[in-house]
């Protein structure tokens, strides 16, 4: 058995606390849940906080090895673990977040209210942590969750906690926020332009179709059309102009990617028009991988197309710089130098024999 014992986290001494013998605690408040644990049958809460001790709980808590309980004084200045978690957790919330419940012990989850992408100020989720004596941990920043899956827990650590340090916590938060959320997926209207002259021509079969369907089908995307084209500026130009015209919203080219001089596949993107390009990343596999953002009137208004150009390891590798990438671009982010470079920390992929991704370092 075990029960919630707050301590004052700078002297190690209990704090605010009366001792009542368990034979004397008749019509007392309990101030703290109090755990049961069964061997192999139960662990969960068997007294919860508030609850008017009676007779027959005596000899119950007596069972739990309880001789005694404490019966908890919160002066002005200070708040019980249960409320200041709540506190916590609101500060820390933001847009596609949920709190899981009402806080049990000190602590509350926040769960994802939505299908979507984690997004986790990490600067702030450290500044929070600093503050001390109330803590938050977090699934990593970027982690696709569906809705319902718990993205973080929060608790203040003592039972009773000066009112001071839950304000510096929420102002530490609160200068971040939001701290936690989930951003909304875009479901992806994709075009596709594979190219390279041994596909076109027939020499090899195509193996980047079925690969990119599959990945976009998995944010609920559509392909709005999809074309081969042999190793040439003008054709690749084309089939980009064709999909666009078709109504696509993002733009996929595969292969094309590297300094061979027949690879031509980036130079088409950067001649679509106004167009913003980032070219290589410091991720394994995906060096020869390229972001670009085209800029084009619709409507009368302008709209921005992200593109991405998969080099040929997208083919053999089942996840590459594309799958860590693709999700934020549909998040709304936009990715530029900065963004890549970025993900040189986890970008190396173990090409473990059995792939586990995304529950693996590799993008994180």
């Amino acid at each position: 058995m075990c029960d919630n014992q707050g301590f004052d986290t700078e002297s190690g001494d209990r704090t605010g606390w009366t001792t009542i013998p368990v034979t004397e605690a008749v019509g007392t408040v309990l101030a703290h849940d109090i755990t049961e644990i069964r061997s192999g049958e139960f662990k969960g809460r068997a007294f919860r906080k508030g609850h008017i001790i009676r007779e027959g709980d005596v000899i119950h808590l007596q069972m739990l090895g309880k001789e005694s309980i404490f019966v908890l004084g919160i002066a002005d200045d200070e708040m019980h673990e249960d409320d200041a978690a709540h506190v916590l957790a609101t500060a820390l919330m933001g847009e596609g977040v949920n709190m899981q419940g009402e806080p049990r012990e000190g602590k509350i989850n926040l769960v994802a209210a939505r299908d979507g992408l984690l997004k986790v100020n990490k600067e702030a989720l450290l500044a929070f942590n600093m503050t001390g004596d109330v803590m938050c941990a977090a699934l990593h920043d970027n982690t696709l969750v569906k809705k319902g899956r718990v993205v973080a827990g929060t608790r203040a650590i003592p039972l009773v906690i000066k009112r001071g340090k839950v304000s510096d916590a929420v102002a530490a938060a609160l200068e971040g926020a939001p701290v936690i959320k989930v951003k909304e997926l875009k479901k992806p209207r994709a075009g596709v332009v594979i190219t390279g002259n041994e596909v076109y021509y027939g020499r090899i079969k195509d193996a980047f179709a079925p690969v990119i369907r599959k990945k976009v089908e998995e944010f609920a995307g559509e392909i709005v059309g999809l074309y081969y084209a042999p190793d040439d500026k003008a054709v690749i130009l084309d089939r980009l102009e064709q999909l666009l015209a078709a109504g696509a919203d993002l733009l996929i080219t595969t292969g094309g990617m590297s300094v061979d001089p027949d690879d031509m596949t980036r130079f088409a993107i950067r001649e679509l028009g106004d167009v913003q390009v980032t070219y290589g990343s410091p991720v394994l596999p995906g060096a020869m991988f390229l972001v670009a953002y085209l800029t084009r009137g619709q409507n009368g208004s302008l709209r921005e197309i992200p593109v991405l150009g998969i080099p040929a390891c997208g083919m053999y590798h089942g996840v590459t710089v594309f799958d860590i990438v693709l999700p934020r671009v549909l998040a709304g982010e936009k990715i530029g130098r900065r963004e890549l470079a970025e993900l040189g920390h986890g970008g190396l992929c173990l090409h473990c024999k059995e792939c586990r991704y995304p529950v693996c370092p590799f993008g994180k």
